[in-house]
């Protein structure tokens, strides 16, 4: 597949995963890019993953048609897109590889060789030049892992950045990009939000016309808008106006508080009100919800004098990734002791910007007190 002249897509699309990372349920799959540049010199841009390591190698010597490679560059070395370097070397015995310091460290972690003689590394600034393509090396620490570079090809005025920018779900999907590249984002990058403002602010002084990630589709239409999202996402902004209710219930009781919150926000004209059972639920999309919206309600119940392990499992999720600048707002229920607001307010201590507001405390059943509490709360909120 040509993406302009000289760039070509060889990379896969895996339907056979259920959980990518072994936590994150992709029901479209996902797709691992790797891509060919053909010039005086020829460039392959990272590998895929190791069940997929025959279809890769078929597609990269029919992108080549005859030719050899001169050089794969490795980008990231996560094993979905670094686990055949071996195998394309022993295919391409006269290929170099280029890469970071940190990542030739990976490899021989992971390979029992760092290719000592067939190596050139490669940091911010460095440049390789294939003939009219000049490949420009940007480092990336900690976007997601420490050892990442991002290559920009100043030619094609294309951008390959790694693991940014991409998204779950394969490429032959027909799906809306946000939101499963939100999915991703915060479930995978979203820790290291201020590594990625300095990437975007590296990019920001660089022409692009096309990005090129390891995950998801070409970006080539409406950059400002995809760049934009990513501003919001690392900065830890709101990008939509709405309130995430997310709760556990052991009888149904907070249930139904959480419920009636709902259409309260609801009759009160409140944008989007996205309610979810964390013991059901993808935590995934839970978590993509609490940094999409603005206003978080969190109801549980007290459990063991601690909080539902549900919840506590949900609010670990957000404060390892820097959740902040939010307004949070509690419903807690406990029949004889209810602790829950105590202990999340404790969870969320080393938090920035958190601002609490009202907490709703049940004990047992929602009496007519708690459902004007309810309704109180809805008005503040909505």
């Amino acid at each position: 597949m040509n993406i302009s002249k000289d760039i070509l897509y060889v990379g896969v699309n895996d339907h056979q995963v259920d959980l990518f990372e072994g936590q994150y349920i992709v029901p479209n799959g996902m797709a691992y890019n790797s891509y060919v540049i053909l010039d005086e010199k020829t460039a392959v841009m990272d590998t895929v993953d190791q069940r997929f390591g025959d279809e890769w190698l078929e597609n990269v010597k029919a992108a080549f048609n005859g030719r050899t490679p001169d050089y794969l560059v490795v980008q990231h070395m996560e094993p979905d897109h670094s686990a055949n370097i071996g195998r394309f070397l022993e295919t391409y015995p006269d290929a170099t590889v280029v890469s970071s310091a940190k990542a030739f460290v990976m490899m021989k972690q992971f390979f029992g060789t760092d290719f000592a003689e067939r190596q050139i590394t490669v940091g911010e600034g460095a440049k390789l030049e294939l003939g009219k393509h000049t490949l420009n090396f940007i480092t990336a620490p900690m976007v997601h892992w420490p050892e990442v570079i991002m290559t920009y090809d100043s030619a094609d005025k294309a951008l390959f950045s790694a693991d940014g920018f991409g998204k779950f779900g394969a490429r032959d999907t027909d799906e809306d990009w946000a939101c499963e590249a939100r999915r991703y984002y915060f479930g995978i990058v979203g820790k290291f939000g201020a590594q990625v403002q300095a990437v975007l602010k590296k990019a920001a002084a660089l022409d692009i016309e096309r990005i090129l990630p390891l995950h998801g589709p070409f970006l080539t239409e409406n950059l400002p808008y995809h760049i934009g999202l990513y501003n919001t996402w690392s900065s830890y902004g709101v990008e939509s106006e709405g309130v995430v209710i997310a709760y556990t219930s052991v009888y149904g009781h907070t249930k139904a508080a959480a419920e009636l919150l709902a259409e309260k926000l609801t009759e009160k004209g409140c944008p989007k009100v996205a309610i979810t059972d964390l013991a059901r639920d993808d935590m995934a999309e839970a978590v993509e919800d609490a940094f999409r919206y603005g206003k978080l309600v969190l109801a549980t119940t007290t459990y063991n004098m601690d909080i539902f392990p549900f919840m506590r499992e949900f609010i670990e999720h957000l404060t390892e990734r820097n959740y902040q600048n939010r307004t949070i707002a509690l419903i807690e229920n406990g029949t004889w002791a209810p602790n829950a607001a105590k202990v999340i307010k404790g969870m969320f201590e080393s938090s920035k910007n958190i601002e609490f507001v009202d907490t709703v405390t049940i004990k047992s059943a929602m009496t007519e007190e708690n459902k004007a509490q309810l309704e109180a709360l809805a008005a503040k909120l909505a």
